[in-house]
């Protein structure tokens, strides 16, 4: 666990390891399969490949990069790869839309089985059954790591968690969570799933009133907080910008008054939270349907 985060170079040696990841994962799914969630020692499998994960999609070999992105054939191929929290661009939006997904193989090895739908659901199931924050925030952070870039892969993940394997039920609890880093992580989580224009309204239905609900009523307390208020408007912010419907779903469920709120504080601190909420505020006024409603 500890040499799995020693960076770039750690990562690409441990990924190369033949059986390592398959092993992980193997013992996971006997943990899952004997009902003990919360084994210690599942919890270091689950955060060794989260950090596995981490950068997956820049850090792949030349060989499975061209498996996965073979079919990318009318995708440029100079698009920037972005951090964790991504990129808000109308751009790459519609970009993505049109990239084809990767095929999946049915028995995958090594590397393979980390952005594999197998895996992703052993993540949705230790999100609903484990207890243990270190396993709940680990679970998260490998969905936010695999979900993070613009490409095929992270795309499908999203398509996967959202849709297929209907995850948002079991990361909508982890918004109400008391520790404050497995409600930052499940937020960011969102945060990146909320740039996929075809899961949007999914992701609005299931998720929006409860990403209002903990915005806080006044200016954040402290960095994590902060943060997480951050991450919080930039998702309302994905789901509202292009959908008036959803505009009129944060304004029925009492968000206007709270983002008017952090918007307003200037101060150093909640600087990141504060502009977060203009930029959402900002958006939210290109609706010009409902300015009669937002003066109400």
């Amino acid at each position: 666990r500890n040499m799995s985060s020693a960076g770039p170079e750690g990562r690409k040696k441990m990924r190369e390891c033949e059986g390592l990841i398959d092993s992980l994962v193997y013992y996971i799914q006997g943990a899952i399969a004997d009902h003990e969630p919360n084994d210690k020692a599942t919890e270091n499998c689950v955060c060794i490949l989260h950090n596995l994960s981490y950068q997956l999609e820049i850090e792949l070999p030349e060989s499975y990069a061209q498996s996965i992105y073979m079919q990318r054939r009318n995708i440029s191929s100079n698009d920037k790869t972005p951090g964790c929290f991504g990129t808000r661009s109308r751009k790459v939006k519609e970009k993505q839309q049109d990239t084809p997904l990767p095929e999946e193989k049915s028995n995958p090895k090594g590397v393979e089985s980390l952005w594999h739908s197998t895996l992703i659901r052993i993540y949705l199931s230790l999100i609903a059954k484990s207890t243990r924050n270190y396993t709940q925030e680990a679970s998260l952070g490998a969905l936010q790591n695999l979900t993070a870039g613009t490409g095929p892969m992270p795309f499908a993940v999203a398509r996967t968690v959202v849709q297929k394997a209907n995850g948002l039920p079991s990361i909508r609890a982890m918004l109400h969570a008391s520790h404050p880093a497995v409600k930052k992580t499940a937020v960011s989580l969102l945060r990146n799933l909320s740039r996929n224009t075809s899961l949007q309204s999914d992701i609005a239905r299931e998720v929006l009133p409860d990403l209002v609900s903990i915005l806080p009523e006044s200016v954040p307390g402290s960095d994590i907080t902060c943060e997480t208020t951050a991450s919080i408007c930039y998702a309302l912010f994905n789901l509202t910008q292009g959908s008036s419907h959803n505009a009129r779903l944060l304004l029925s469920a009492h968000g206007l008054p709270k983002v008017i709120t952090i918007s307003m504080n200037d101060s150093n601190m909640f600087s990141k939270a504060s502009r977060a909420a203009s930029v959402l505020l900002y958006s939210l006024w290109s609706h010009t349907d409902l300015h009669s409603a937002y003066k109400k």
